[in-house]
C-alpha cells in the first residue's frame, strides 16, 4: 500500500509595507511546516501596488486629526492580486486585519482560524486603513473580514500581531506539532492556565520536585495538576474564573431537574447537539431527535442535573447506572454555547462523578469521535478512549477509573 496523500497545505497570505518583518516565519516549527508543505505562507509588499514614484500608501485623514491613513487603492489592488494568485477554483480567504478595535485574539479564535483552508492578513500602519477597504472586501470581493486585537494596547503596525497569530494558528494545523498530545495540556485550552512543570534532576539547589509527580499514580497526578491550574488561574488571571461563572462553581447553582424544566432543557440540548452534528458531519445523533416527552421521560429514569446562573439555564448533565454494578454512566453533558470552553463543563462533570454511589469503580461516557473540544476536556479530566465500540455510530466511549 502507498502512503496516504498529504492534506492540502493551509495557505496564508500577508500584505504589508515591511515584508522583511515577517522573516521569522521562516524559523522554528512554522518554518519547518513551510518546508514540509503543511503551511503555504506568502508575503506581499503593499507598495508594489502603488503607481507613483514615491510608492505612496498613505495620505492625510478627512476631517482633520493627527497621523496618516492608508489609502484604499493599493489595498484594493493587493487584495485582487492575492485572490488571483494560483487560484483556478476561485476560492476565497478569510481576511484578518489586526487592530486594537477588534475582537480579542484568544485560543478559541486560534482554533477557529486553524480550521480555515486559507487566511489573508492585512497589516495596517499609521492610523489604520481607510474604512472603505473593509467594505470593499466584504461587499465587492465577498470576503469574511475579521478585525482582531492582540491585546488592550496599541502597536505601530499589524506585523507583530500577524507573527503572533500565524504562530498560534499554524501550530494547531495537523502535523505541525510533532507530539499533538502536548496541545491538550496548554494554557487557555479550557479557560485555565497551565500547571507547573518540572524535569530532572528531582532535587536542585535545595528545591524538590513535588512528590506526587514521582509517585507514578496518574490519577493523583491529574488531580494535583488540576488543583494547581485552578490556584494559578485564581492568582494570575482571576478574570478567567469570573468570566466562566463556573470554574470553581461560583455563581452557579446545580439542582435536580423537574418537569417544569423540560422545555428549557430541550432547547439547551438541541442548541448544543447542533454544534456536535456540525463537528461530526452527521444528523444521526439521538439528542437531536428527542421530543419533549422523551426529555420528560429521561428525568424520570435518570438523575438529570441543571446548572443555573442568575436564573438562566447554562448547562446540564445526566447520570445513571452503567453497564455493570460498578460503573456509572454520565451522559448529555452540555453547556450553553457562549460559556463553552470556560470551565463549566468540567464543573458539571465533577458534580456528576460526585453523585456516584460508593460501590462505583469506573465512570463511562460517550462523545463524538470528531468532537475535538469534548475529547480535550475529558482527557484532561482523566478519561481515556475505550477499545469497546460505542453504542452510537461515529462516537467513542471513554472510561475513567474512580480514585
Amino acid at each position: 500500500m502507498g502512503a496516504e496523500p498529504q492534506a492540502p497545505a493551509m495557505r496564508v497570505d500577508v500584505v504589508t509595507i515591511f515584508p522583511d518583518y515577517l522573516a521569522p516565519l521562516d524559523l522554528s516549527l512554522i518554518g519547518k511546516a513551510r518546508e514540509d508543505g503543511l503551511l503555504d505562507v506568502r508575503v506581499h509588499d503593499l507598495r508594489d501596488f502603488t503607481h507613483d514614484r514615491h510608492r505612496t500608501v498613505d495620505d492625510t485623514p478627512y476631517g482633520g486629526g493627527a497621523g496618516m491613513v492608508m489609502k484604499p487603492q493599493p489595498w484594493s489592488e493587493a487584495l485582487d492580486h492575492v485572490l488571483a494568485q494560483d487560484n483556478p477554483s476561485g476560492a476565497k480567504p478569510r481576511l484578518v486585519v489586526p487592530g486594537p478595535g477588534g475582537q480579542p485574539f484568544t485560543q478559541a479564535l486560534a482554533r477557529e482560524l486553524a480550521r480555515e483552508p486559507w487566511l489573508a492578513f492585512a497589516c495596517g500602519r499609521y492610523e489604520g486603513i481607510d474604512e472603505r477597504v473593509y467594505d470593499h472586501a466584504r461587499e465587492d470581493l465577498g470576503l469574511e473580514v475579521s478585525v482582531v486585537s492582540l491585546g488592550d494596547y496599541v502597536l505601530n503596525g499589524g506585523e507583530v500581531a500577524v507573527l503572533a497569530m500565524v504562530e498560534a494558528v499554524g501550530r494547531l494545523v495537523p502535523g505541525v506539532i510533532g507530539n499533538a498530545e502536548s496541545l491538550v495540556e496548554e494554557s487557555h485550552e479550557d479557560g485555565l492556565l497551565e500547571y507547573p512543570i518540572y524535569t530532572k534532576p528531582s532535587s536542585w539547589n535545595g528545591r524538590e520536585v513535588p512528590p506526587v509527580l514521582l509517585s507514578g499514580n496518574h490519577g493523583a497526578i491529574a488531580e494535583w495538576r488540576h488543583a494547581q491550574r485552578l490556584a494559578r488561574t485564581a492568582a494570575r488571571r482571576p478574570d478567567l474564573l469570573h468570566a466562566s461563572h463556573a470554574t470553581d462553581g461560583r455563581d452557579v447553582e446545580i439542582s435536580a431537574a423537574t418537569a417544569g424544566d423540560v422545555p428549557e432543557l430541550a432547547v439547551l440540548t438541541r442548541a448544543c447537539w447542533v454544534q456536535e452534528a456540525l463537528a461530526n458531519d452527521t444528523l444521526d445523533i439521538p439528542a437531536l431527535h428527542e421530543s419533549l416527552e422523551d426529555v420528560r421521560a429521561a428525568i424520570d429514569t435518570t438523575q438529570t442535573w441543571l446548572a443555573r446562573s442568575g436564573g438562566r439555564l447554562v448547562g446540564a448533565v445526566r447520570t445513571s447506572p452503567g453497564s455493570s454494578d460498578t460503573d456509572w454512566f454520565i451522559g448529555r453533558l452540555c453547556v450553553v454555547p457562549d460559556l463553552q470552553g470556560r470551565g463549566l463543563g468540567r464543573h458539571l462533570l465533577e458534580h456528576a462523578e460526585g453523585t456516584a454511589p460508593g460501590g462505583i469503580r469506573t465512570f463511562t461516557l460517550v462523545t463524538g469521535a470528531r468532537s475535538a473540544d469534548n475529547l480535550r476536556m475529558y482527557k484532561k479530566a482523566g478519561y481515556r478512549v475505550a477499545e469497546a465500540a460505542a453504542p452510537i455510530p461515529g462516537a467513542v466511549t471513554l472510561v475513567k477509573r474512580r480514585r
